[in-house]
């Protein structure tokens, strides 16, 4: 069974797919969601924004 790559309150960068108008940078992870489409996704916060993102874990790299 796959468990997830990164844990609540790690910093992670984020290099969102092409296909999404995301800025990358570096967020903190802020809750682990479900499983979707094959794979984990994650809730994520940059310190330069108010609001949270959802990322696939294919667009997340450890800093």
């Amino acid at each position: 069974m796959a468990s997830y790559k990164f844990h609540i309150g790690e910093t992670v960068t984020l290099i969102p797919a092409l296909s999404r108008n995301v800025p990358g940078g570096i967020y903190q992870v802020t809750k682990k969601l479900p499983e979707s489409h094959g794979e984990f996704e994650y809730r994520i916060k940059s310190v330069g924004e108010v609001f949270e993102r959802v990322a696939r874990e294919s667009e997340l790299t450890k800093v």
